[in-house]
């Protein structure tokens, strides 16, 4: 269950232009090393490793050590969590809305196709 303090730290790490474009390249890159990571970004390695503290608070990033070696992967089950606290509810309705206008649609076929062969 997420609840308002884990959706504050993910829309707190989204804010951030250069943390949004990190979660880009972790998405393009799984298991891209933090060296690595941070030569796409023209700020000191500390600026990196702060951005990174941000997103692993948030749970959007996951880090694996091997050796001395922190390989990076990109967790979207926070936004994926997030996502559907409020469109589940509206993409029921929706659906539903969705199928009644469906099922009118195909009802009135056989109507216009009658008046049509009546002419």
């Amino acid at each position: 269950m997420t609840t308002n303090d884990s959706m504050d730290a993910v829309f707190h790490a989204l804010a951030h232009t250069t943390r949004r474009e990190m979660l880009d390249h972790l998405r393009a890159d799984p298991g891209l090393p933090v060296g690595k990571l941070a030569s796409h970004f023209d700020v000191s390695r500390i600026a990196v490793m702060n951005h990174l503290a941000v997103l692993e608070k948030a749970g959007l990033v996951i880090c694996e050590k091997e050796g001395r070696t922190r390989k990076l992967y990109l967790n979207a089950m926070p936004i994926q969590d997030i996502h559907e606290r409020w469109t589940d509810t509206y993409s029921a309705h929706w659906a539903d809305r969705v199928n009644i206008i469906k099922h009118a649609a195909e009802a009135a076929v056989p109507k216009l196709q009658e008046r049509d062969d009546d002419d």
